[in-house]
């Protein structure tokens, strides 16, 4: 069906009369003839002077203001309903942007790469294969934010994880705000359907909340959180050891304790074949039915009343450089007919 998105634009329609009223009109700095027999001139010529536009000369303003008043009131064709998925779960993301991720003792296809890009990488190929759940995320360092909401359009939350950047959210590590946040936009989800997953390369050394107690909080409210440790074997040495920190740093201990309090697990991250194991054990979850949601697919018209308001101010323009195109056509035909009759 057709309809307006913003159909109160039309109450300005009176405003360029309204305007008009209230303004004084324009003084003129030319010297005009005042012509004290004036009636009888109207008289001898059979029609009234002329001392403002007509009625037919205002038509075309009339008619481009109404189109551009229709086009700003954005008419568009609504299509029919459609369903978006009804069934899924809630995974919301949260991803440690802190100083200590920017160290490069990850590989990546033979290239060391930082902690950051590594996540980038396989967290982006999980974000892709979510089909059907919801998917948030979360960023955090000093201080955590929701980037991104619990939302379907997994490739938007996909290029907001590719735009992060390492100390966004400050250097140090706020673990248990993190999962506060996550807990607090999770809570009014189904209850079978929270899922966190946690993603850090260090201790938490930031923020208010402990995190055991953050993840006692996630277990009263049903969040069940998958923690994912990211950094190389202490072994490997590698470029962190000349930074003086090393994987020695991620509190592997903690992080096994929030997933168990939560009914989680704990992954160590170093390559694609290990984060498989998170998405699998995801899978294992059977989707919750949830709320059904609809949609109205709409089309934007704008655009044709505002190519006809742009075509008739040309038109409207045309007649005022040229106020009597059809007269001078005639004269053009009559001079090339005499001329032609000359020459015959």
């Amino acid at each position: 069906m057709f309809e307006f998105a913003w159909p109160w634009i039309f109450f300005l329609a009176p405003l360029p009369w309204i305007i008009r009223l209230i303004l004084p009109p324009a003084q003129s700095q030319e010297s005009a003839l005042k012509v004290s027999f004036l009636e009888e001139l109207e008289h001898l010529a059979g029609h009234r002077a002329h001392t403002s536009l007509s009625w037919k000369r205002q038509l075309p303003f009339v008619l481009i203001w109404i189109l551009l008043l229709s086009a700003a009131a954005r008419p568009q064709w609504v299509g029919a309903p459609l369903p978006l998925p009804t069934s899924g779960r809630d995974i919301l993301l949260a991803v440690d942007v802190s100083g200590s991720m920017d160290y490069p003792d990850m590989t990546w296809h033979g290239e060391e790469i930082s902690r950051l890009t590594l996540v980038k990488h396989l967290i982006g190929d999980f974000i892709e294969g979510r089909t059907g759940d919801r998917v948030g995320l979360i960023l955090f360092g000093s201080q955590a934010y929701v980037q991104a909401p619990l939302t379907f359009d997994r490739r938007t939350v996909h290029a907001l994880l590719d735009e992060a950047l390492v100390g966004i959210a400050g250097k140090n590590t706020a673990i248990g705000d993190a999962i506060g946040l996550a807990v607090k936009h999770l809570r009014m989800r189904p209850e079978n359907s929270r899922i966190m997953v946690l993603i850090t390369d260090g201790a938490n050394n930031g923020g208010r909340i402990d995190p055991l107690i953050a993840a006692r909080l996630a277990a009263e409210e049903h969040v069940r959180i998958y923690t994912i440790g990211i950094g190389a074997d202490p072994q490997q040495g590698g470029l962190s050891s000349l930074f003086g920190f090393s994987s020695l740093d991620l509190d592997e201990d903690t992080l096994r304790a929030i997933a168990q309090e939560t009914g989680g697990r704990y992954f160590r991250a170093r390559s694609q074949e290990e984060l498989s194991a998170v998405s699998t054990e995801l899978n294992g979850f059977e989707p919750i039915v949830q709320q059904p949601t609809r949609v109205r697919p709409a089309k934007a018209l704008f655009y044709w009343p505002l190519s006809l308001a742009l075509l008739a101010s040309l038109i409207a323009a045309a007649l005022y450089i040229w106020p009597k195109p059809w007269r001078r056509i005639s004269r053009l035909r009559a001079y090339f007919q005499a001329r032609g009759r000359k020459q015959a």
